[in-house]
């Protein structure tokens, strides 16, 4: 996780073509042809790597929050041999009980903690591993990584791809790794009605989107094939992957064959306009309220201005946790409407997909709502936060089916431990299948039937006292070369993730055999288990959700 650190501007010059600075490179490294440029990397080991690669033009001056701008050529060589900027992102801090595990304040004591890396609003970068062996004919599958946090923090080289392309040649089925930055918190999902009518919401998305254009024109050079992209997301990134698969009625203009989603769905998500009252206190922080245009004013502030603005917003491990200021929403124009509602829709892109989800996702947002430590409390919250337009009898109705016995709650199949308050357990399992495992079930049992779809389930760790099987944890098995790692890469090569000399052969989902890989500690790692926990619970919040989106 990530914190606000020093401010490092990149200025790069901008052109009615485009140039980029040249950086002397260390030693001679790879090299790749872009338009009439001659892009520099260097060679790791068995892949080599071009990092920091602009895609659009700097979203900075009069292209702040506005749509962004794609490169018309490259022109003058550079060297992409470091990764660009990290984006702006929000400040967070989670205080954890004094008495807490050791165990727990180790896994999660860098929430919040500094990052020393250079922070810009120029962000918007791409990034390519590709096997060192790979050519402009090597034709090989790309796997397109969008990281995670919670649409306010992230980059993408806080995950190593190196370690993917290395096991995918291991396997025999060598891919070319990509990832972006995207635009984060205020600059890339600010959201009101002064947004909408401006045409720029989703701005986060919409980078993502033109960084998908931009593999189309260009990831042949680096040896792969534009005809064969798995787009990949976890937390926030898969939520991402959800919306571009419907985004634009579904059409996905031929940029990906196939999706990946780890703890994340199409999310349920209102109007732009529920954005409104962040929107509005941003302004009033910014010195913008008295202003004729406050878009404008927005456009023109000082950047710390802004950040100091942005900071004072709620965030993931604030007291409302996943109830969010800086969330995709329903623009009109890059999503139509309630993702979910598109999703029942049928307009949704037609590729395969898989999608997975952690037994526990929301013990790690749990730990700020101590102070609900009784029924009425957690529906008050609740009704506050997550569904404010519910009445109390929808949302009464919901929680009938959530016990408060700690037996019964997450971490799941702990028994009666781990439970730090007399609502903790309870408060979990309700966050955890709102935002991650509703809306997972509910794509699969949506679109199981008419498009090949695999489903896992992660149980693994949960021996982590109050975090069981949590959020994110299932990426240090699918970044490090484990066994969830080889059924992606066989998925991104094939388009299914089994293949010769699996351990467990992996069965499509479906409404009548809703099969799950399943993910477990013990003697026997993986099993093949169905996905009928929760069943009545889930189905409860489904419905709520749907009727009542963020």
């Amino acid at each position: 996780m990530l914190a606000q650190c020093t401010l490092f501007v990149l200025l790069l010059q901008v052109t009615s073509s485009w140039a980029v600075p040249t950086r002397a490179a260390k030693r001679a490294g790879p090299t790749v042809r872009l338009d009439d440029a001659t892009v520099t990397g260097v060679a790791n080991g068995t892949v080599n790597k071009f990092l920091g690669i602009p895609y659009v033009q700097p979203p900075i001056g009069s292209l702040r929050l506005r749509q962004p701008h794609p490169i018309t050529s490259y022109n003058q060589s550079f060297s992409a041999t470091t990764y660009g900027p990290i984006c702006p992102q929000q400040l967070q801090k989670l205080v954890l009980p004094d008495d807490v595990p050791a165990i727990v304040s180790e896994e999660m004591g860098s929430i919040g903690a500094p990052v020393d890396l250079p922070i810009s609003e120029d962000c918007l970068t791409v990034n390519i591993i590709a096997p060192a062996d790979a050519t402009p004919d090597s034709k090989l599958p790309v796997v397109l990584w969008i990281f995670g946090g919670g649409f306010e923090i992230g980059y993408p080289s806080s995950t190593d791809g190196s370690i993917l392309v290395n096991q995918s040649v291991s396997l025999g089925t060598p891919v070319v790794y990509v990832s972006l930055n995207y635009r984060l918190n205020i600059f890339g999902f600010l959201a009101s009605e002064e947004v909408q009518d401006a045409g720029i919401g989703n701005l986060g998305l919409q980078d993502q989107r033109q960084a998908m254009r931009w593999f189309q024109q260009y990831i042949t050079q680096f040896g792969g094939d534009p005809s064969k992209v798995t787009i990949w997301g976890e937390s926030a990134g898969a939520i991402s992957v959800g919306a571009q698969l419907v985004a634009n009625k579904g059409n996905n203009e031929g940029l990906f064959r196939a999706a990946i989603m780890d703890s994340g769905a199409p999310l349920w998500l209102g109007n732009i306009t529920h954005g409104q009252p962040y929107y509005d206190h941003i302004v009033d922080e910014t010195g913008c309220s008295n202003s004729s245009d406050t878009l404008d004013c927005l456009r023109n502030a000082p950047f710390e201005a802004l950040m100091s603005a942005t900071n004072s917003t709620p965030n993931m491990f604030s007291y409302q946790a996943l109830a969010t200021a800086w969330i995709p929403r329903v623009d009109g124009v890059f999503l139509t409407d309630n993702p979910q509602q598109l999703v029942k829709q049928g307009s949704i892109a037609d590729v395969p997909f898989i999608n997975g989800v952690n037994d526990d996702e929301g013990t790690l947002f749990s730990f700020t709502t101590l102070n609900v430590t009784t029924d009425d409390e957690l529906l008050t919250y609740i009704q506050t936060y997550y569904a404010p337009n519910a009445t109390s009898d929808e949302i009464e109705h919901v929680l009938s089916s959530y016990s408060s016995d700690p037996v019964y709650g997450s971490p799941f199949n702990t028994s009666n431990q781990n439970a730090l308050t007399p609502q903790f357990k309870r408060i979990a399992a309700v966050l955890g299948d709102m935002t991650f495992q509703g809306p997972h079930r509910f794509l699969l049992q949506e679109r199981s039937a008419m498009q090949p779809t695999w489903a896992y389930l992660y149980k693994r760790g949960k021996s982590t006292p109050y975090l069981g099987s949590d959020h994110g944890s299932e990426l240090t098995n699918a970044y490090g070369g484990g066994d969830l790692a080889a059924y992606f890469i066989r998925f991104v090569a094939n388009l299914d993730p089994n293949g010769n000399n699996v351990d467990v052969e992996w069965p499509k989902y479906t409404t009548d055999s809703p099969s799950l890989l399943t993910l477990l500690d013990g003697d026997i790692p993986l099993n093949i288990t169905q996905d009928d926990y929760r069943v009545e619970a889930i189905q409860a919040m489904n419905a709520l959700m749907l009727k009542y989106p963020f």
